[in-house]
């Protein structure tokens, strides 16, 4: 039986946000530190993260609503805990992946003008995009830029691999002092993406339901394995590209949102040619200015959402008013922190790690409630690995803050 294509959406915008600041910063770094001594926590982290992920179109499809309505059944505490963590990190996250995109810009259209002057820009043309209600464009094309980024990425990745002189160790590492497991959390924390995302990825399920009349639960988490499969792929080419051609080399990734991208861009057109150095840098641009729009679009939904479902009676209409709040309070941070971008980076996906086990166990009680029709609860292997998951996300907390 073939698979109507139609039916791909969410999965693949999934892979479109996850894929961004944890891929082109977060693995590069890795491999240009490491080597290949931290493949084991990309695998890890993918690993005991995938059924979290999962709950969310799992339980959108099964239910017909978001995941925000699960945390309200069981209890507005749940409900109320999301929107503060929501508050926390929504403007440093915002600020990350923007001043990454500005990076990019600056080097790719002009350098005569600031990063700062483009991170305004940047943030600006996202919100009249999402007033226009253009982002449907960006979603159609986002397949494109997904498969070039990969197709691009692996290419590139045998390039290195051919011209590599010496021998390739795959010891793996684990971290020791405090300023090298600050890095192995932050590099977990958006490793392929915040765990908050699952709750984007169950409106946009909701919404491509009503699009898509013959959706089924199936054909929904066929869709997410496509996308999450992908995120892998991509971050593993990452760090093998900083590993191949970093880690040998006396040269260390800036801390400057526009010499790492004049860096990360290099590290292809070295091995593909200068000529392609225009083509990724615009798939690259593409790539994280779409986790910009997403960012912008996603964390204003769902505090508007959140606050509507907390207070019923207040009638929240507060989406556009959201957006302009994280408008002003990315600009204002990034203006604070604007030569800080490894330290912007870092507080987010911290945060974002640190978080992850209330996402956890969260998404985890409500698939396995009542609320969930039993056909679609999880099975027993399912479940076993959802309680490893929250083991490690806990355990991997708890030794990062032991260390402070």
């Amino acid at each position: 039986m073939s698979f109507d294509f139609k039916k791909l959406g969410p999965g693949l915008l999934f892979a479109g946000a996850a894929i961004g600041v944890s891929h082109l910063v977060q693995s590069t770094r890795a491999g240009a530190d490491y080597g290949f001594g931290l493949v084991w926590v990309l695998l890890l982290v993918n690993l005991f993260k995938y059924p979290f992920f999962q709950f969310g179109p799992r339980y959108a499809m099964a239910t017909g609503e978001s995941l925000l309505e699960g945390y309200k059944k069981l209890g507005k505490g749940v409900l109320f805990t999301y929107t503060i963590v929501t508050l926390a990190s929504m403007f440093t996250i915002q600020t990350a992946v923007t001043i990454v995109t500005a990076g990019l810009a600056h080097n790719l259209f002009g350098n005569s003008i600031s990063l700062e002057i483009w991170t305004v820009i940047i943030l600006f043309i996202c919100v009249l995009i999402l007033l226009k209600g253009k982002y449907r464009f960006l979603d159609k094309i986002m397949k494109g830029i997904v498969v070039t980024l990969t197709i691009s990425t692996l290419i590139a990745v045998v390039l290195a691999f051919k011209e590599q002189p010496t021998s390739i160790s795959f010891l793996q590492i684990l971290p020791k002092d405090h300023l090298q497991i600050a890095f192995l959390i932050a590099f977990m924390g958006w490793m392929p993406a915040p765990l908050d995302i699952s709750i984007w990825h169950s409106l946009w399920t909701i919404e491509k339901k009503k699009e898509v009349q013959n959706l089924t639960v199936k054909s929904s988490l066929f869709d997410f394995n496509i996308g999450f499969i992908g995120t892998i792929i991509i971050g593993l080419g990452f760090l093998t590209l900083g590993a191949l051609v970093m880690h040998q080399s006396s040269v260390a990734f800036s801390a400057k949102a526009s010499e790492f991208s004049n860096q990360l861009i290099s590290m292809y057109s070295k091995h593909m040619g200068a000529w392609t150095y225009p083509i990724i840098g615009i798939a690259a641009f593409t790539t994280m200015f779409s986790t910009t729009l997403t960012t912008m679009d996603a964390s204003p939904r769902s505090m508007a959402h959140s606050l509507q479902l907390l207070f019923p009676k207040k009638q929240f209409k507060g989406y556009l008013a959201w957006m302009f709040i994280l408008l002003l309070g990315t600009i204002l941070i990034f203006f604070f922190l604007a030569s800080e971008m490894g330290l912007l980076i870092q507080i987010a996906t911290i945060l974002s790690f640190l978080t992850a086990p209330f996402f956890a166990i969260a998404n985890y009680v409500l698939i396995c409630s009542k609320h969930t029709p039993t056909e679609w609860r999880p099975s027993m292997a399912m479940h076993i690995w959802s309680l490893l998951g929250i083991v490690f996300l806990i355990g991997f907390s708890a030794w990062y803050l032991s260390t402070i």
